[in-house]
């Protein structure tokens, strides 16, 4: 059975983000993932977890200004001690929350020139942040992001994820799939998580192009989800698109492809 999470950074946003806690619930979730918990102390979010009796399976480190255009923190070598004080925001955050997984987003370099600096600084950060993850016992994620939506991505391509995953061999890093990005990138998703379903740590979905709800695009869900469900695949997947102006309205989806558990 799959085990779907909502994004709460993306999916209620009809709602203040304390009330999409209970939302999720009531719509059938078990768990919620959220992109940048820290507007809020970790202890208000381990309350509404444990108030709507849901789990948190995921959140990112601190981005810095990646979501605004610029470069983000992971691969910037000027950045090296901001991304590590973000590391141990996320670390504390952590303890609190008991997360299943933490991503750590690449970020851009917008100057190509520099781009084999930004990869060696965004291998040595993200080895940092997973020796520390692993330390509580939480695994450490990053994501390819597709090209389009954010020009200069540093990693925008599964055959890149695989890479850096091989390089760094670490036992507690993990891919972070996105079907939504590496759809959006022309990739055979099925394919991919058939042949490398053991290196992934969290799926997310999205439809494509739009990034909208299932059934809103081209990708194929119940062939994906079907898959997803055949393989031995033991994390969730989460829910992480663009809603129409109600949430609720647009979750279809969960009745005709895959229930929530």
């Amino acid at each position: 059975m799959l085990r779907f999470s909502a994004n709460l950074s993306m999916l209620f946003t009809e709602l203040p983000l304390l009330e999409r806690f209970q939302a999720a619930k009531q719509q059938g979730f078990a768990a919620v993932e959220m992109q940048f918990p820290y507007d809020m102390s970790a202890e208000t979010i381990q309350t509404a977890l444990r108030e709507h009796d849901l789990k948190l399976v995921l959140f990112n480190v601190d981005a810095d200004d990646l979501l605004r255009g610029g470069e983000g923190l992971a691969a910037v070598p000027e950045k090296q001690a901001r991304f590590k004080a973000a590391v141990a925001q996320a670390f504390d955050y952590a303890k609190v929350l008991k997360p299943d997984c933490i991503n750590v987003l690449p970020g851009r370099c917008l100057d190509i020139r520099c781009l084999p600096e930004y990869r060696q600084t965004f291998k040595d950060n993200l080895s940092y942040a997973t020796d520390i993850f692993a330390g509580i016992g939480v695994a450490t994620v990053f994501e390819a992001i597709n090209s389009h939506d954010m020009p200069g991505f540093m990693v925008d391509s599964s055959a890149q994820m695989l890479s850096i995953l091989g390089e760094l061999n670490h036992p507690q890093l993990r891919l972070q799939f996105d079907i939504y990005h590496m759809s959006r990138m022309l990739e055979n998703c099925a394919a991919f998580l058939s042949r490398h379903i053991d290196k992934v740590g969290h799926i997310q979905f999205a439809d494509c192009p739009g990034r909208g709800q299932p059934g809103s695009g081209v990708v194929d869900f119940a062939q994906l989800f079907a898959l997803i469900a055949a393989l031995p695949y033991q994390g969730w997947v989460g829910a992480e698109y663009k809603p129409g102006p109600s949430t609720e309205d647009g979750l279809g989806w969960m009745k005709t492809q895959g229930e929530p558990n």
